[in-house]
């Protein structure tokens, strides 16, 4: 009987038949870099709140507890707004500043048109 690995990544399942062959897939997952994404959460306020994160989905749970952000500490429940994959740490930083720094009207504007599948560059200056 033959020893069998299973190795899951979001996506994928892959099959690893040996020792050797699974420390080679770990190794090489470690080595991929973070897609970074931007997300926009609304508080119970109103107000927007942009932040960068590489797990949207935890980063919002952080917030929802309470943990995270100082100034979304008691201002849930927070409704996600907004979320895209940037690519590098450093891309998604840029953008952040850059939309942080937009009056609500731009930011609206950029969200509408991220969904209606529009260019967003011009909206956003880095």
């Amino acid at each position: 009987m033959s020893n069998c690995f299973c190795l899951a990544r979001k996506g994928e399942v892959l099959t690893i038949n040996n020792q050797k062959s699974l420390n080679n897939e770990l190794s090489n997952s470690k080595n991929k870099p973070a897609i970074w994404s931007l997300y926009i959460v609304q508080t119970r306020f109103g107000h927007w709140y942009t932040g960068i994160t590489v797990d949207v989905a935890r980063r919002i749970a952080t917030h929802q507890a309470g943990k995270g952000a100082k100034n979304l500490k008691g201002k849930g429940p927070l409704v996600l707004i907004h979320q895209q994959q940037v690519g590098t740490k450093s891309d998604a930083s840029k953008l952040e500043y850059a939309i942080k720094k937009l009056p609500r009207a731009k930011k609206e504007a950029y969200v509408a048109a991220f969904k209606g599948g529009l260019n967003t560059t011009g909206l956003v200056r880095s």
